[in-house]
């Protein structure tokens, strides 16, 4: 399984952007999969999750409202809308996978297929 995120760049604060991350491979036995971030000077923590067969989806309080992660069947892709970007948001984000059934969702320690990340940078 390979995972590729794109999407990143420069916003202003208020402003929106959309990631990506499309995973090839064998795709149909991912069990979850998840966005993560690192901010400068920060350890990478947790920002979204989607269970891959149904759909259901959780978020980081820090995101929650804001962010919304979904996935499109037939390209194989996921998806990170972000809206009302704020400074803070500003970090590598990373998507990850596991094929494994776990309860730990939210726990980068359980995910064991990773893109490659993809900067976000927003400006006050």
């Amino acid at each position: 399984v390979q995972l590729q995120a794109s999407g990143g760049g420069l916003v202003q604060a208020g402003g929106s952007l959309r990631l990506a991350c499309a995973v090839s491979g064998r795709t149909f036995s991912m069990y979850v999969m998840g966005w993560f971030r690192q901010a400068p000077g920060k350890e990478r923590e947790f920002a979204a999750g989607i269970m891959w067969g149904s759909r259901t989806t959780f978020y980081a309080d820090s995101v929650k409202g804001r962010f919304t992660i979904s996935r499109d069947n037939a390209e194989n892709t996921m998806y990170l809308q972000m809206s009302s970007l704020k400074p803070e948001d500003t970090a590598i984000y990373y998507c990850a996978g596991t094929r494994i059934a776990t309860t730990q969702t939210m726990d980068q320690n359980v995910y064991d297929y990773w893109g490659q990340g993809t900067l976000v940078t927003v400006s006050s």
